[in-house]
């Protein structure tokens, strides 16, 4: 094995002549929306795929993708690290396995985790052997179904993001389109039907042994608790393969709305058409539910979905107004302050200085994705929060009321005043709140700290 981690010197198989080079999950834009669905698709589709996954260079690129991605080890307790030793003894078996279609996926550990709204979500982690052989597949299946895939949809697609799908949502809002179907897929993931994907797939390719392997990594079951449990629906989150897969299967939904000539966005599961009418925002929820539920045989969940004025629903975090203009949703404006308040905690006994580094690495994150929103003012007032709560904490640091007149006086406050703020007998927060606390604890005293300022930030991200 060499620094650059190639495990595969050899070529693994040879291709028959009359094919191209393999694709990569990681190809430009560019090059993946050069394949056309009447030239290069239909040669793709056509072509011996195992080959094409199992050559060398494709192998290696989806090592080098699998170590880079770390990650946790699946059922069989095998690390990222310890893949390359298995794979110098054991790639001639994996790569015959896959050319003569016998691979079988191991089974994938269940693990639960909190979801942003309340509830909690599965991710299934398929072993380090199984994801390699994941990502082999997605780097030559990404540029065959990309491309064809709805210029609507913006999840889990190369150069394509979250933030491009709001700036298309405000140009249609500010169009006038202002009433939007906010349709939500009931579990999604956990409720895609294997025969509708497998039929939709197989549309797109013939090699057989691509589709068997396929299909097991469908109906690999999941380990809970120690018990393994069949799966006769879904596609977990957490293998390279399900994004793709899911994105062909609601490229359907898609290619629909494109026929009846809708204005939608969608990013994976999360689907919005707008409209200009209530009326006509009841139809449209109507028949795209239908549509959903007997074509593809999922689920709209109907307490979730709704018709509304834009501004009464969020999307990706963020709120239309009705000039299109983004704000950041209330919703995500409780959990951003949900995090700071456990990041905060004045119980957690850890240095002020841990503290704040700790809110700074979720703080830098949050505000640049937000960074579209018109969000100044509730920015301003977020960071006065923020700033009391660390003086809350320093303060309960010092524990006592003499020892808080020794520390302001410290920091320059005059003893009468120090003395009454800190015999005053108030509470933590209270305290914090006082003029002698912002005094000594001022913007300069934070900025020695290096807190980040969300609105000094946020302003810098607009230039």
């Amino acid at each position: 094995m060499t620094d650059q981690g190639w495990l595969f010197e050899a070529e693994a198989v040879v291709r028959p002549s009359g094919g191209g080079e393999a694709g990569s999950g990681s190809a430009p834009v560019e090059e993946r929306q050069a394949l056309s669905m009447s030239e290069g698709n239909r040669a793709l589709t056509n072509d011996p795929l195992m080959e094409r996954i199992c050559e060398r260079e494709n192998l290696n690129r989806a090592y080098k993708r699998v170590k880079a991605n770390r990650g946790s080890p699946g059922v069989d307790r095998m690390t990222v690290g310890e893949l390359g030793a298995w794979l110098a003894a054991h790639k001639e078996e994996l790569v015959a396995s896959l050319l003569d279609g016998s691979y079988e996926p191991q089974v994938v550990r269940g693990v639960m985790i909190p979801k942003p709204g309340g509830g909690v979500r599965q991710l299934g982690i398929p072993t380090v052997v199984d994801r390699l052989v994941q990502q082999a597949i997605l780097q030559v299946l990404d540029p065959m179904l990309d491309p064809t895939f709805s210029e609507s949809s913006y999840g889990f697609r190369a150069g394509r993001s979250a933030h491009q799908a709001l700036r298309k949502a405000s140009e249609y809002v500010a169009e006038g389109y202002a009433v939007v179907v906010d349709m939500d897929l009931e579990k999604f993931f956990d409720r895609v039907n294997h025969d509708v994907l497998m039929g939709r797939l197989a549309r797109r390719i013939t090699d057989k042994r691509l589709l068997r392997i396929i299909r097991r990594y469908l109906e690999a079951g999941i380990m809970r608790q120690g018990v393994v449990v069949r799966r006769y629906e879904g596609t977990p989150q957490g293998g390279p393969l399900s994004p793709i897969l899911a994105n062909l299967l609601l490229d359907e939904v898609d290619k629909e709305l494109e026929r009846r000539g809708h204005r939608f966005c969608r990013y994976a599961d999360d689907l919005n058409v707008y409209v200009r009418s209530k009326a006509a925002g009841d139809r449209v929820m109507a028949s795209v539910t239908r549509f959903v539920e007997k074509r593809l045989r999922l689920r709209v969940n109907r307490t979730k979905s709704a018709v509304a004025h834009v501004s009464e629903r969020k999307f990706l975090g963020y709120r239309l107004l009705s000039d299109g203009k983004l704000a950041i949703a209330p919703a995500s404006l409780e959990r951003a302050k949900g995090r700071i308040r456990a990041i905060t905690r004045r119980s957690r006994g850890i240095s002020l200085e841990r503290m704040i580094s700790e809110l700074n690495s979720f703080l830098s994150g949050w505000v640049t994705y937000f960074r579209y929103a018109s969000a100044r003012e509730h920015l301003r007032r977020l960071d006065e929060w923020i700033r009391r709560k660390l003086r809350c904490v320093r303060l309960k640091q010092r524990k006592r009321g003499r020892s808080v007149t020794a520390f302001l006086v410290s920091l320059g406050v005059p003893r009468r005043r120090a003395r009454s703020s800190g015999g005053s007998g108030c509470g933590w927060w209270r305290m914090a709140g006082s003029p002698a606390a912002h005094e000594a604890m001022d913007l300069g005293w934070f900025k020695g700290r290096k807190l980040v300022s969300l609105t000094e930030r946020y302003l810098t991200l607009q230039h």
